[in-house]
């Protein structure tokens, strides 16, 4: 249990780590300069709002957090049906249970003590390290962040992320340690590693000083006093509620900061679409102010200016966007009327523009090939299938989402995606397959840069999470994939800390799974570049191909299934090429699964027996790409996943594997 005063030796004993820090003034929170001709004498604040964002390692809790700020501010009538996670709008973020696009909501909370109505605007980020640019982009738009570190599971890698990011940007942090009613929290212990985390990342004196809120969000609660948490998780909540967290928003998150009589800028810092006005771009307005039917210097990425008119203006209230016709400095907004705009992009006054700098993004890690479906049996499902329409998909997903690339190969029918990893990867994909397209993906594989005439891959901060009897393999399984240990604790539970080459992360999770019998945690981050750390082999097993197109039989299969685990189940349409089942050993192996039992005049003593098949295997878009070898690909369409050689003639296959023999 932790004490008030354990508390204050923690924050004795920073106040002595950090004693020859620089300390920087809390309100200087932003990384851009004030204009040459700003005068301090002219510095205002909008006392009437907070722009803040919440931040954490995926599952910690933060859309069910900002769930119940909703609730408790009014948002919803007293007789409305409101589903969990309402801020989590999109198909794949509920199925997958992750927040994949940072979201702004807006609700006003009546401070008692002042008696004012305060407006917060609340930006719910990705807790997943692939989308760690939504993150990026989020922190361009608010004043401060909450930092929310689950009381079991402590800081995690996006942990880190997030805060490396907040703390070069300057942004006060506050600390919430959520879900201490968990029977497994360890609130004292998490609460020394976040510290230990403001050291890892050079945090400056006052960014060290920040307040501790100990929260149960799924149970709308949140106190100060951790003695009263633990009679809260023992006696229930009560009349008890989210005030006092809001509170110490209201104290510690500074408010919006602007210069009287300075012109016009606003920062694009995100872009939405509506079916009635097309393209929406989503401002952070920084200096003076903006109204409906404006003309204003719209300063582009490529440095030139021109002219725009501003459609529409729409403020957040709640859930949704309202029409207004003007909005001032520290406001969120979206305007329409402008097609092109583009995200970093700046709107300003057209007598005196002044761009804002360019928001700019960590570098992608992976890169995966994605084109038009070239099987045999493309066509037949999909609605969407000609390279015209993928390469409009993929320029559209550029529009909206700057921390990917996409760049021409050698077939004019496919491209290469560059992302941060393989989760924003799939997503990508399947969000396509579901509005309708056919595609081929290939194996992802890591981007390499050249230090000093020398070769170097990024590395990823793993940090596992496993029952001590599945120690062992999972070691095991990190030593074959290059990966360095950096520490090890706890009984029971161990949790293992990892520098692992991202390659060696590609098809690690299913192996991962199948070695901890499902009871394993992983996750991980981008940490930097290190030299080439040698060969990885991922996957030490075959395939089976057929060699012939045509319906799966089970007769083909009972022959077969005891050497292989099959991939797909009786009556599959199947082609030359198509993988068909996982050879138990290593090498490929062409197989006839469509061969039929002959038909003769005799009957069988066994002919009235019961065949019985093992259950095919069935895998996910994620794990068809993890599985997929360097000559193998992925056939994405609206009903199946197929895998395939990426060469369907076999003869061409037999060539290129004596060839690759002869050359090692």
């Amino acid at each position: 249990m932790v004490t008030l005063a354990a508390v204050a030796r923690v924050r004795s004993f920073v106040r002595e780590r950090a004693i020859a820090w620089f300390v920087v003034s809390p309100h200087d929170q932003t990384l851009l300069e004030a204009p040459a001709d700003a005068d301090d004498a002219n510095l205002r604040h909008r006392a009437d709002i907070r722009n803040l964002a919440i931040v954490a390692h995926v599952d910690h809790g933060k859309t069910t957090l900002v769930d119940a700020m909703l609730r408790q501010s009014g948002a919803f009538r007293a007789n409305e049906e409101v589903v969990d996670r309402v801020m989590d709008s999109g198909d794949l973020e509920r199925e997958k249970g992750i927040t994949i696009l940072a979201k702004n909501t807006s609700l006003v909370w009546h401070d008692p003590r002042t008696g004012d109505d305060i407006t917060l605007n609340i930006v719910d980020t990705p807790g997943h390290a692939d989308f760690g640019g939504e993150v990026e982009r989020a922190l361009t738009m608010v004043d401060g962040i909450v930092l929310l570190v689950d009381a079991a599971e402590g800081p995690l890698p996006q942990t880190r992320f997030v805060l490396r990011k907040a703390l070069a940007r300057n942004l006060p942090v506050i600390l919430v340690i959520n879900k201490v009613d968990r029977p497994d929290a360890r609130t004292a212990e998490v609460i020394d590693e976040v510290y230990e985390l403001f050291f890892d990342l050079d945090a400056k004196e006052h960014q060290v000083e920040f307040p501790i809120v100990y929260c149960s969000g799924r149970d709308g609660w949140a106190t100060l006093d951790i003695d009263e948490a633990e009679r809260l998780i023992v006696d229930g909540k009560g009349d008890k509620n989210l005030a006092e967290l809001v509170e110490v928003l209201l104290d510690h998150i500074p408010s919006p900061t602007y210069h009287e009589g300075l012109p016009l800028q606003a920062w694009v810092t995100n872009l939405d679409a509506s079916p009635y006005l097309g393209r929406l771009a989503l401002l952070r307005i920084m200096e003076g102010e903006i109204k409906k039917g404006q003309s204003v210097a719209w300063c582009k990425r490529d440095g030139t200016i021109t002219r725009a008119k501003i459609a529409e203006l729409f403020l957040t209230e709640l859930l949704t966007r309202v029409p207004v016709d003007s909005a001032r400095q520290g406001d969120l907004v979206a305007v329409a009327g402008i097609e092109d705009i583009f995200i970093g992009e700046t709107l300003a006054d057209p007598e005196d523009p002044r761009p804002l700098p360019v928001i700019t993004v960590d570098e992608p890690a992976l890169s995966m090939t994605i084109g038009i479906n070239t099987s045999p049996l493309a066509g037949r499902e999909g609605k969407k299938l000609t390279a015209r329409l993928v390469k409009n998909r993929l320029d559209a997903e550029l529009v909206g989402n700057v921390s990917i690339r996409v760049l021409p190969t050698e077939r004019p029918d496919a491209w290469e995606v560059q992302a941060r990893g393989e989760l924003q990867l799939a997503i990508l994909v399947e969000q396509m397959r579901r509005e309708g397209f056919e595609l081929n993906v290939g194996k992802p594989v890591v981007l390499t840069h050249e230090i000093d005439g020398k070769v170097h891959e990024p590395v990823e901060r793993v940090t596992i999470d496993v029952p001590n009897e599945h120690l062992g393999a999972v070691t095991q399984l990190l030593a074959t994939r290059k990966g360095r240990m950096q520490n090890m604790g706890g009984t029971g539970w161990v949790r293992l800390d990892y520098l692992v080459p991202a390659r060696g992360l590609i098809g690690f999770r299913t192996e991962f799974l199948t070695e901890t019998r499902g009871t394993g945690v992983i996750s991980h981050t981008f940490e930097g570049y290190e030299p080439w750390a040698g060969e990885i082999r991922s996957r030490q097993s075959g395939v089976l191909v057929a060699d012939r197109i045509g319906p799966a039989t089970t007769y083909a299969m009972m022959n077969l299934q005891d050497r292989a685990a099959m991939m797909v189940g009786p009556g599959t349409e199947v082609y030359c090429g198509m993988i068909v089942g996982e050879n138990s050993r290593a090498g490929d192996m062409d197989v006839n699964i469509c061969r039929e039992k002959k038909m003769t005049n005799v009957r069988a003593a066994s002919a009235d027996e019961t065949v019985k098949l093992t259950p095919h295997r069935v895998l996910s878009l994620e794990g068809a790409l993890e599985f997929i070898a360097d000559d193998e690909c992925v056939e994405v369409t609206p009903i199946n996943i197929r895998l395939r050689k990426a060469d369907l003639d076999p003869t061409n296959r037999a060539r290129e594997a004596k060839r690759r023999s002869q050359a090692t």
